[in-house]
């Protein structure tokens, strides 16, 4: 189960570049993780608190295309 949840966090991350700052990419990435999380028989929030913090920080982990307009 949590193998799936890893191969699953990139596209987080990804997703999360596609919005305009880091509040709206942290929103994203929480709403995304909890959904995926739940779908993989993980928890929701654990999903939620990976995706949200991978959401908020990935222009500071200087993940490409994720940058504030």
């Amino acid at each position: 189960m949590y193998f799936k949840a890893i191969l699953l966090l990139p596209v987080l991350i990804g997703l999360g570049g596609c919005l305009g700052n880091d509040t709206e990419r942290g929103i994203a990435g929480a709403a995304g993780g909890a959904v995926i999380s739940g779908a993989t028989g993980g928890s929701p929030v654990t999903g939620a608190v990976i995706g949200g913090a991978a959401g908020y920080l990935c222009r500071d982990l200087n993940v490409p295309g994720c940058r504030n307009e």
